[in-house]
């Protein structure tokens, strides 16, 4: 292996996901660089610039002027950080979700399109090779939260869903079919029927395979949007997972005009639930049921959104 080895397949590689091909238009209107900001903006909805900066490697100058930018095209919006004043958080407008979404879309149409020239027999040994390179360059580091990004679902995503929640909530609380019927009528409900602009799934993903979802839903209460399927697998938690899929929906929910976000849930599920209160979420109720093939204590839990903070 030699320097030029490595130069030699990053020249093949750009190449083949035309990344200096604009005449794709894969990026336009933004360069390379700036689309990486827009896509960094929309898979973690409380970046602030010093955070942007140390993830992406970025002269501050250069990062200023990106964002100097997109606020003179109406694509983010700049203030205090909620932790530090001293810091500035950047948020995405929705022109600019917009702007990120169809770089995103277009991205995965190339990709998509790239894949499709792979035999099927052959992506395996592609994706075994993936993970080589990445395990090999990273110097086999830990994961950490910043390696995680949130996106909509991608095809597929919502079986994911429905086998993660069956088997995970299986082995770790005993709970049977039961419970799996429900979160199929819960995805395809979703699946079938729901107002992008007042409902949405994230799907928090790691080295390029899902580990956690949480979903937003319009509930029967007028001006509420309830909280459902919540799930970070267990060999991604401790990276702040939960808390950054209940943050994305908050922060939709209160944009999408919704007055409260409610949930329900089971006592026994202590970690989800410190999550919850951390972000506000208050217990209003409780009540003893059989369920899914155990004796529980359910919670209806309530989020004010137009409570101020304390």
């Amino acid at each position: 292996m030699t320097v030029q080895d490595i130069r030699s397949f990053n020249r093949f590689y750009t190449n083949v996901i035309g990344a200096l091909d604009y005449g794709r238009r894969l990026y336009a209107p933004y360069t390379l660089t700036e689309s990486r900001v827009l896509y960094e903006l929309a898979h973690a909805p409380r970046t602030d610039a010093a955070d942007l900066r140390a993830q992406l490697h970025l002269d501050a100058g250069y990062l200023t002027r990106i964002l100097n930018k997109f606020e003179e095209d109406g694509l983010v919006e700049r203030g205090p950080s909620e932790t530090d004043p001293r810091r500035r958080r950047i948020t995405l407008t929705t022109p600019g979700r917009q702007a990120a979404a169809l770089l995103d879309e277009r991205a995965r149409q190339s990709v998509g399109a790239m894949l499709d020239t792979v035999r099927a027999e052959d992506r395996p040994r592609l994706a075994e090779a993936l993970r080589t390179v990445r395990t090999i360059l990273g110097d086999g580091r830990a994961p950490r939260p910043e390696d995680v990004v949130l996106r909509e679902p991608a095809p597929g995503d919502l079986g994911w869903i429905v086998q993660r929640n069956a088997a995970l909530y299986a082995a770790e609380y005993g709970f049977d079919a039961d419970y799996e019927a429900l979160v199929s009528r819960i995805v395809a409900d979703y699946a079938g029927d729901h107002d992008p602009r007042r409902e949405r799934t994230w799907i928090a993903e790691l080295d390029g395979r899902p580990v956690g979802c949480v979903m937003c839903v319009r509930d029967d209460a007028p001006g509420a949007a309830r909280l459902r399927l919540l799930l970070v697998e267990p060999d991604a938690r401790g990276l702040g997972i939960g808390d950054r899929l209940v943050g994305a929906l908050v922060d939709f929910a209160r944009e999408a005009g919704y007055r409260e976000v409610v949930l329900w849930t089971n006592d026994i599920l202590s970690a989800a639930r410190r999550i919850y209160r951390r972000h506000g979420f208050v217990l209003v109720a409780e009540k003893p049921h059989h369920s899914f093939g155990r004796d529980l204590t359910g919670q209806d839990w309530r989020l004010d959104l137009h409570a101020t903070p304390e």
